[in-house]
């Protein structure tokens, strides 16, 4: 059953690219303060879902709902202004800004507002910059130019630049992809935090196990499309199915 305060319904969501399916009949609920993760194997239909929910691409069929009002179909710009950031497999930012100066184009972009709005509120635009800066654990960097950042810290910049839209659904694809191992539970970690204390409704995609049944509050398992599992982290970890269809682990246990 829908939970009645999701901040994000899929329903019966479809599409297809000439004869092959990537998404077939998909349909689940994120509400508020939770994070879930959507997992399969190559060519599951994981990216496709996500481009579908931001509005990348239109559906064939199915249904995508932010806060009850539907969008799917909208452009995602027009999403994005609704409450709906996303952050890349490969970190997306400004180089050869500092991270005090992407994350006041990122607030300026989202408020639709030109250079000139710069000047007029520049001390609400610091206040906002200071906020996320802190928020996020990076106030120590504000004057370092990306370009020169550890990629982990790069992560958590683009974090911030998704913030700044105030968003209500976080889409994080392949978080901690290219990042050092020791740095995957720090990162994790605070996009579990913006979930469970924020109450931001979290939905990513990763193929690091350790992160997804270590962070995840339910896992949705794709195959061909479809969704094969649907559940708490240990449900999905002991699923024959899944064992045997994403774990490379055959349905005897071998």
């Amino acid at each position: 059953m829908t939970p009645t305060h999701a901040i994000l319904e899929v329903a019966a969501l479809s599409k297809a690219f000439g004869g092959v399916q990537a998404v077939r009949d998909v349909s689940f609920a994120l509400p508020a303060g939770q994070m879930i993760a959507l997992i399969g194997p190559n060519g599951a239909g994981k990216t496709t879902c996500f481009n579908l929910i931001n509005g990348q691409l239109a559906p064939d069929a199915g249904a995508v709902r932010l806060r009850g009002e539907r969008i799917d179909g909208w452009p995602p710009r027009r999403i994005a202004h609704r409450g709906v950031s996303r952050t890349f497999q490969v970190a997306q930012t400004f180089a050869s800004m500092t991270v005090r100066e992407n994350i006041e184009t990122a607030i300026a972009a989202h408020a639709n507002r030109d250079g000139s709005w710069f000047e007029r509120h520049h001390a609400t635009l610091d206040a906002d910059v200071d906020r996320l800066l802190g928020r996020i654990g990076i106030a120590s960097l504000a004057h370092a130019h990306c370009a020169t950042l550890p990629y982990g810290e790069l992560k958590r910049v683009e974090i911030a630049l998704a913030l700044a839209n105030a968003p209500s659904l976080l889409l994080m694809d392949e978080p901690t992809a290219g990042t050092a191992h020791d740095t995957r539970g720090a990162l994790m970690q605070l996009a579990a935090n913006l979930a469970h204390q924020d109450g931001l409704a979290v939905l990513f995609t990763e193929h690091d196990m350790d992160v997804v049944f270590g962070f995840a509050d339910r896992v949705i398992v794709l195959d061909r499309g479809r969704i094969i599992a649907e559940g708490a982290p240990d449900e999905i970890r002991r699923n024959s199915k899944v064992r045997a269809v994403y774990l490379g682990v055959d349905e005897a246990g071998s």
